[in-house]
């Protein structure tokens, strides 16, 4: 069992077993450049704001968000403190994903709705077979 390097840093194992994810997969992010952690020899020691970043980019594929899309909000935060710009764009790319679950969720629509229709024909046919017996 891996323990915490400090009070405020992790191992890559504190990280995959809190997040439930696998090292491979925090590494990947790493490797994207959306988390950075120091290292000391071979291990990797992740920080306060790596740990946050984990769990921002989680969160952010659990509502659709690319890592692209992620890692661009990551840059403006890094370059506006003031979140402004970031919270601008936050905004931008939430009613753009409200737009394409909408779109979505009307095209699931118009096929259940052609689903059920089928389905009816098929009854209504088996119904006349069954009759002309």
């Amino acid at each position: 069992m891996t323990k915490k390097i400090s009070s405020l840093s992790y191992s890559i194992s504190d990280l995959s077993k809190e997040f439930d994810i696998t090292t491979r997969s925090i590494r990947f992010y790493e490797d994207q450049g959306l988390i950075a952690p120091s290292r000391k020899g071979q291990t990797r020691i992740y920080n306060q704001r790596d740990r946050v970043r984990l769990k921002l980019i989680l969160r952010g594929k659990r509502l659709g968000f690319s890592l692209a899309e992620t890692g661009r909000l990551f840059e403006l935060y890094d370059v506006d403190k003031t979140s402004a710009t970031q919270l601008n764009s936050i905004m931008s790319l939430i009613s753009d994903k409200k737009s394409d679950l909408k779109q979505q969720l009307d095209d699931i629509n118009a096929v259940l709705i052609e689903l059920d229709d089928l389905e009816n024909n098929c009854k209504d046919i088996l119904s006349s077979l069954e009759n002309n017996k």
